[in-house]
């Protein structure tokens, strides 16, 4: 069984594409990168070599893989673990200390839209997480 352990990247060997599984990159000459045979992506070392990073996407953050050897494996932004401490915290501030005193400022007819309020402002890390890790 191979380690997975990531290992440093050879400009000159082809490796099998991490986007599609199916391509071949193939290394660009006079430069760090990789074109894939299939899907026509772009990626370029990053990391002193040891991890690949796709240039051209849609997705908001940069995905990065690293060479294990045998297959490639995605390599999650440093931040990820935090980010659910982080909106769980604004949930609860949101919930507890907002919300509480909206309802007592707010006139009676507007109580309804406070709540309202207060729960899709405390809804919102969690969509915004949803859309950022979705594949």
């Amino acid at each position: 069984m191979q380690s997975q352990k990531a290992q440093k990247i050879d400009l000159s060997i082809e490796y099998p594409c991490p986007n599609c599984r199916r391509g071949e990159m193939i290394p660009i000459t006079l430069t760090e990168a990789f074109g894939c045979d299939r899907c026509q992506q772009i990626f370029v070392a990053v990391d002193n070599g040891y991890a690949l990073e796709q240039l051209s996407t849609v997705y908001p953050y940069k995905r990065i893989w690293r060479w294990t050897g045998n297959r490639w494996v995605v390599s999650h932004p440093r931040f990820s673990g935090t980010y659910l401490p982080v909106a769980v915290v604004i949930i609860l501030v949101l919930l507890l200390g907002w919300l509480p005193l909206a309802l007592q400022s707010a006139q009676a007819s507007h109580i309804l839209i406070w709540a309202m309020a207060a729960v899709l402002l405390a809804i919102l890390p969690a969509v915004m997480h949803l859309l950022t890790y979705r594949r």
